[in-house]
């Protein structure tokens, strides 16, 4: 039995350590500071593809993973017996002018072509219902391959999957076997320390949560804002991305905009109670693909890292790609996800 440890319990450790003790391997996970302690437990979740269009390695990896994502979560809920809130209901935007109507049926045309049978993006005339946001043009953008999860729920139903399998998270201990480093801006930084350029950064996000029941509904996006309905009758909404600050755990007036522009997009959120506001700092790659494959110089050591504001959705197909490599030795990352892309 392959012995592996992990350090780190984001999204990125925790998915990883699940495909590998799927695939008979004895997993340790050591993070000192809990499961999904650091970007991983936020509270917005949108599983949302890039657009259709100028297609490239890194969006045929997404789509991969989006497709895998109702089973991979289906098996984790089953696992541990723990919710993830995953749900595939598509997302609705608003269309801006006659340019942008223009585009996005082009774009229609696109997906056809790219995701194929396994999902749609249409245009569409407004609906009969609260739950849509305002469009100046009259149009919406609906697409079915949207999907949204609850970070923190998420970490949790892995956790309880890995302990149904005896795997728990250790705030210390020593490495066995091949090493996963999984740890987020501190790995970035460590990374950055031993080379003459930076490998990545930090980039902080405000997100918050209102008190709104639209359980089943699909998500949206006006205004550059995500508004995600949670299945447990929230709605999440954010987020901000600062390159520069001083309190990476702290929300201000950043977020109050973000609430705003929510508000004023959906009507229907314009009298919803703010119940949690949220803060943190997400890894971003230089690559500003996510980060993977053999840590360069330390052999027998791996690097998952650079999620950013994908991870989540990008979850299921880089535990597979990172179990090959790890148990195997199957190479499959694609280019411009590797780590020598950013050195």
């Amino acid at each position: 039995m392959t012995d592996i440890t992990i350090r780190g319990a984001g999204i990125f450790g925790l998915s990883i350590a699940w495909a590998c003790v799927q695939r008979g391997a004895s997993v340790q996970i050591i993070d000192p500071h809990g499961a999904g302690a650091g970007s991983s437990g936020g509270i917005v979740g949108a599983l949302a593809p890039h657009v259709p269009e100028n297609w490239n390695p890194k969006k045929a990896f997404q789509l991969d993973s989006l497709l895998m994502a109702e089973a991979f979560w289906r098996e984790v809920t089953t696992a541990g017996g723990r919710p993830s809130g995953y749900a595939r209901t598509g997302r609705l935007q608003p269309v801006a002018d006659a340019a942008a109507l223009a585009l996005a049926q082009q774009r229609a045309d696109t997906a056809k072509q790219l995701w194929q049978d396994n999902a749609q993006w249409a245009v569409l005339p407004p609906m009969q219902s609260d739950w849509q946001p305002l469009s100046p043009e009259g149009h919406l953008i609906h697409d079915t391959l949207s999907a949204h999860l609850h970070p923190r729920q998420a970490c949790d139903a892995l956790l309880a999957a890995l302990g149904a399998r005896g795997v728990r998270r250790r705030s210390e201990g020593h490495d066995k076997g091949a090493v996963l480093w999984a740890t987020g801006v501190a790995g970035l930084e460590t990374l950055t320390a031993a080379h003459t350029r930076s490998m990545g950064n930090g980039v902080k996000g405000q997100a918050a949560l209102l008190r709104y029941d639209a359980a089943g509904e699909p998500q949206l996006f006006a205004d550059g804002v995500h508004i995600i309905p949670h299945l447990d009758g929230t709605v999440a909404i954010g987020s901000t991305s600062e390159r520069e600050y001083d309190a990476p755990t702290t929300t201000d007036e950043q977020l109050d905009d973000v609430i705003a522009r929510a508000r004023a997009a959906v009507p229907a959120l314009r009298d919803a109670p703010v119940i949690a506001r949220w803060a943190g700092v997400r890894p971003r790659a230089r690559s500003r693909a996510p980060m993977l494959g053999a840590w360069p110089a330390r052999d027998g050591h791996f690097i998952a890292n650079g999620g950013f504001k994908i991870g989540f959705g990008m979850a299921p197909k880089i535990a597979q790609v990172m179990a090959n490599l790890i148990l195997d030795g199957h190479d499959t990352i694609p280019q411009g996800f590797r780590v020598e892309d950013n050195l």
